[in-house]
């Protein structure tokens, strides 16, 4: 299933995507796309909705995140080899792991502010991983169990505020709007391998970021487990895992987003965003 949520900001209803590419109406079902509703069960359920008979969305609403209520915004670093030679670090031994706030979360079409003071505002198409049932101490083969589905992510940074602002990453990750999601929460049964999805990202028409999944240094699963070990896991938290080489600061000369930049960025299977950018008010 492809599920999403719908409508302005903060006041999202839950939505499904139906084969011919229309929104139903999910909320005399669930309340929203978020904690216990990402449960096996209640997916289950959701899946043996007759969906012909669900209410149709036909006012062409502003797609929200994917998923609501996130509590932990969780991100993997330099998890792609090519990655982390173009930004001139080597591979780490175990994931590189840091959190973005959650007040950075916005929609997969929603405006990107460039943050006040901002010189390398750049882009990073990531596969999005929902958890959906709670994970602690798990193993490596049990961990996709623990998964609700998968989306697109644009893990949005600023270099020099997370390079040069006293080595805290999340400073350069945290802004608001860095942090798009969805726009569909595709459910684990319809991405039988995570580690072979395409991706790209676009600036302007031009290709940036052209790759997939298949070259993660660590896999989805081998994340999840990892992860568990130092803290829980819950429904709804979201883990980004990485990015593929193309991000503008390992372009020659480095590349940054500026006022009026329209970026396009997708993932096999799991839908595309569209974002303009502006600087924040």
């Amino acid at each position: 299933m492809k599920l999403l949520r719908y409508g302005p900001f903060g006041q999202e209803k839950p939505g499904l995507l139906d084969d011919h590419g229309m929104i139903r109406d999910l909320s005399g079902h669930v309340a929203d796309i978020a904690g216990d509703t990402l449960s096996d069960a209640v997916l289950n359920v959701i899946g043996a909705l007759d969906v012909a008979s669900l209410p149709v969305v036909t006012d062409a609403p502003r797609i929200g995140p994917c998923v609501g209520g996130v509590g932990k915004f969780i991100c993997i670093g330099l998890n792609y080899a090519d990655h982390a030679a173009e930004s001139g670090m080597e591979l780490p031994e175990e994931p590189v792991v840091f959190f973005k706030a959650t007040s950075s979360i916005i929609g997969p079409n929603d405006v990107v502010d460039i943050p006040r003071n901002s010189v390398k505002t750049d882009w990073e198409v990531e596969l999005g991983v929902v958890i959906g049932k709670p994970a602690k101490y798990v193993s490596e083969a049990d961990a996709l169990d623990h998964v609700a589905g998968f989306c697109v992510i644009n893990d949005l940074s600023e270099r020099d505020f997370q390079l040069h602002r006293s080595g805290q990453w999340v400073k350069g990750k945290s802004a608001d709007t860095f942090g798009p999601i969805g726009p569909w929460l595709v459910t684990r049964d319809e991405v039988p391998n995570p580690q072979n999805l395409s991706m790209y990202l676009d600036v302007n028409g031009r290709r940036y970021q052209d790759g997939s999944t298949k070259t993660m240094h660590f896999n989805v699963a081998m994340i999840i487990s990892h992860l568990s070990q130092f803290m829980s896991l819950q429904p709804g938290d979201v883990i980004s895992t990485g990015t593929p080489p193309g991000v503008g600061m390992g372009q020659k000369p480095e590349t940054y987003l500026k006022p009026g930049d329209k970026m396009e960025l997708g993932i096999e299977g799991l839908g595309i965003q569209r974002q303009t950018v502006k600087a924040s008010a």
